[in-house]
């Protein structure tokens, strides 16, 4: 049973697999399991998944990623690429890096809607799916070029591609779709002048202007300054630098990192300033790059603290950012992970209930 939460609350996306699910990812990679046995095991990890999200009170579900290969990756699993592209150093040391294009024309392998016809088997609740943003895939073009395929080809390719992405979703069931848009801070810090970061909203804004107003009302956009193994990659990036042209992008929900700011204030108050007023923001209030789960009473003072910023009807709350966004991140366990979950779902009504909502 959903309690039912008048401020509304939804997860980002990614929770922790287990164990046996990761050993059957490398099994089945190098051929020792066969795809019977595989898919067995999916749908086993997706299954207890929703089960364990459903239990946790919280009115919209997510399959935990288990699928994914990580949250930017699985459109491309199959294609022609070369591994050293992009390199993203996260503040610990650890280095994340994209393939790169080596031949067009560029088309996704999957779309994410595939993902979520194996969630409905497992749930009647409401689903949500997480795609990756068009402006992270525009990062796999070589700066060097392709020959007979342009950038410009390239970039119309993207767009229809991660239009299809997102329509795959809704086509599927979902009721809310998130792009996952964790290069926004990055692109501050790579380019401080904010025409990188421009790019990226430009080129965003594209693939949204293919849907509806009403489409674009359950169409969100996530933002974090990464939460790979506990490690970010651009916290050291100054929010409110990001928060205006952020807020450009054209949907009607925002996912915004915040319990791990170290003074909230600034960003809440940058976020009211730039809301429109047909747009929904929901506020990060569990740290997921923090082991200490936090207690109910906790979530509750930062949704307080936020409703003195955003108009109640426009909060939402949510977690900083997914909890595994790579399928090999084990930094946190999936019972923290269910754990920060439930408390986010409590906190939530508690805070409904002091708000008189």
């Amino acid at each position: 049973r959903s309690i039912h939460v008048p401020i509304a609350t939804e997860p980002v996306g990614s929770v922790p697999r287990p164990p046996e699910l990761q050993e059957a990812m490398a099994s089945h990679a190098n051929g020792a399991i066969d795809s019977a046995a595989y898919e067995a095991i999916l749908d086993e990890a997706v299954s207890e998944t929703i089960a364990r999200f459903e239990a946790t009170g919280s009115p919209i579900v997510t399959d935990g990623e288990q699928t994914k290969s990580s949250f930017v990756t699985y459109p491309l699993e199959g294609l022609n690429l070369s591994p050293d592209g992009v390199e993203i150093p996260f503040d610990d040391g650890h280095v994340r890096q994209l393939p790169v294009l080596t031949e067009g024309p560029f088309s996704y392998q999957m779309y994410a809607g595939s993902y979520l016809e194996r969630a409905r088997r497992f749930t009647d609740r409401p689903l949500k799916q997480a795609v990756i943003a068009a402006s992270a895939m525009g990062l796999l073009y070589p700066q060097s070029g392709i020959e007979g395929y342009d950038h410009d080809q390239f970039t119309a390719d993207l767009i229809d591609e991660a239009a299809a992405d997102i329509r795959s979703c809704f086509d599927a069931g979902a009721e809310s779709v998130q792009v996952d848009f964790t290069e926004g801070r990055l692109a501050l810090k790579l380019d401080p002048s904010g025409g990188l970061l421009q790019q990226f909203i430009d080129l965003n804004n594209s693939v949204f202007a293919r849907f509806s107003d009403e489409e674009r009302q359950r169409i969100g956009v996530h933002t974090c300054p990464g939460g790979d193994h506990d490690a970010t990659h651009s916290g050291d990036v100054d929010y409110t630098s990001l928060i205006p042209q952020f807020m450009t992008l054209n949907c009607g929900r925002y996912f915004m990192q915040m319990a791990s700011e170290a003074d909230p204030a600034p960003a809440l108050a940058a976020v009211a300033q730039h809301l429109s007023s047909d747009q929904q923001v929901f506020i990060g209030v569990i740290d997921v790059c923090d082991e200490t789960v936090e207690t109910p009473e906790i979530v509750r003072d930062r949704v307080l603290a936020a409703a003195e910023f955003i108009p109640i009807e426009q909060l939402g709350t949510t977690d900083d950012c997914g909890y595994s966004p790579f399928s090999d991140d084990i930094a946190t366990s999936r019972d923290t992970a269910f754990a920060k979950i439930a408390a986010r779902v409590e906190g939530t009504r508690l805070a409904s209930e002091q708000l008189g909502v």
